[in-house]
């Protein structure tokens, strides 16, 4: 009975696919309508409905069925562009929005959806969203003259769109920083100066580039001379405390998440296989700036000797600290982290033979109790090759060649980023 049904099914796709060549549109709808029937998630059914349907005019039905079919099986980024399409006609921005988030999930760097979200984001005002979508056109498209001809008005239209609001950014943060300067009128800023016009798209940066803001003039340097942070001494002393803090947390089993976390829809590259794993968790005591008050509770020892430590003053950024954990067999690969302007801390705990960490050209072995500072902004990557976990104390400082008046700076323009993010219309770094 089962194959006799599948049979004349079969059969019938067979004949609405022939009446579909022979230009018969009305009788394939017929057959197809006949099958979507019998079988309600017929997908060649759904797909050819919804492509008559739109062809006709019947928009609203057209998108039914796409809904419809990417419930079925939304493993086709087609599938979803289309529904976005579909949406975008019936001025549907919600299921535009959800569609262009589904077929970036399949594909992040598809650069018709990532086209369509950043018209999105621009129609609906919402300049820092996309702004972040233009640049991420602009990261994934290849050059214009190598481009199809009906794609190159639309990624144009994203790179001016995003050059303007790099414009309208310095403009912004000329007038927000004026009274900082003038207060600090006389001191040496040229560095940040270079530094912003670098950030709003006015000068051009040649030095290795972090993924966030690049402060120039200082010089990249993979590891820093432990001489020059005296401070480390006490922190250093600390270790046995702060060992025994994080044992009790640890053997708590709470508090701990994954050191990498991105959506389903965000372009994963390196970080494909740690996402979203406790195979590198962090027990973080501050985040972005702020304290988490439940974990700090618990190391207070922790937290008084991180107060002796010349912590980076970011609002919503930094400063950030947190107990690193990398379980056995588990490789952090080459990245980069997001600014200069801070350096990063590492207080070894626990590393059991067969770790090691690699800055640029310079790699080390952690030396429990023995801490270093280096420049996360050059490649660097860790690996465990242990059967035990290791544990680092992870925290950042100021960069120690940024004069106090620049740190002024870099706290200000943090603020006044801030200030134009507490609205969708703002900007963001």
């Amino acid at each position: 009975m089962q194959n006799t049904v599948i049979n004349g099914i079969a059969a019938l796709e067979n004949e609405a696919l022939q009446a579909g060549r022979r230009g018969d549109g009305k009788r394939a709808v017929r057959l197809w309508d006949d099958i979507l029937a019998r079988v309600p998630g017929h997908p060649g059914a759904l797909r050819a409905l919804s492509q008559a349907a739109f062809q006709s005019g019947q928009v609203a039905r057209a998108r039914d069925l796409l809904q419809r079919l990417v419930e079925v099986d939304g493993r086709d980024r087609q599938h979803w562009l289309n529904l976005a399409v579909a949406c975008l006609a019936l001025k549907d921005e919600e299921g535009e929005e959800a569609a262009i988030r589904g077929a970036l999930t399949v594909d992040p760097y598809d650069l018709v959806a990532l086209i369509l979200r950043a018209r999105l984001y621009i129609r609906q005002g919402k300049r820092q969203a996309a702004a972040g979508a233009c640049a991420a056109v602009a990261a994934v498209a290849p050059p214009l003259d190598s481009l199809p001809a009906d794609l190159k008005p639309a990624v144009r239209e994203a790179l001016a769109w995003h050059e303007t609001y790099n414009r309208e950014l310095g403009a912004f943060l000329d007038d927000y920083l004026a009274p900082h300067f003038r207060e600090l009128q006389g001191e040496n800023l040229r560095r940040f100066r270079d530094s912003l016009d670098v950030m709003t798209g006015r000068k051009r940066r040649y030095d290795p580039q972090p993924a966030l803001f690049h402060y120039q003039g200082l010089s990249p340097v993979s590891f820093f001379e432990r001489a020059d942070f005296p401070w480390l001494d006490a922190i250093e002393a600390a270790t046995e405390e702060i060992r025994a803090e994080f044992l009790a947390v640890l053997g708590a089993e709470e508090g701990f998440t994954p050191y990498i976390d991105y959506s389903a829809d965000q372009p994963l590259n390196q970080w494909a296989e740690l996402n979203k794993s406790l195979s590198w968790s962090a027990f973080r005591l501050i985040e972005g700036g702020q304290v988490v008050g439940e974990n700090a509770a618990r190391c207070p020892r922790t937290m008084a000797a991180l107060g002796g430590a010349p912590q980076p003053d970011q609002p919503g950024r930094t400063p950030s600290a947190m107990f690193s954990v990398l379980k056995p067999a588990t490789r952090i690969p080459p990245h980069s982290g997001v600014s200069n302007v801070r350096l990063v801390t590492h207080l070894p705990l626990i590393v059991p033979p067969g770790c090691g960490f690699r800055v640029g050209n310079d790699t080390r072995e952690w030396v429990p109790g023995k801490a270093w500072v280096f420049d996360d902004t050059i490649e660097h990557e860790a690996w465990n090759n242990s059967d035990q976990l290791r544990v680092v104390l992870i925290f950042d400082i100021w960069h120690p060649h940024l004069s106090a008046a620049e740190r002024a700076m870099i706290t200000a323009m943090a603020a006044g980023l801030n200030q134009m993010t507490q609205s969708e219309g703002g900007f963001g770094l």
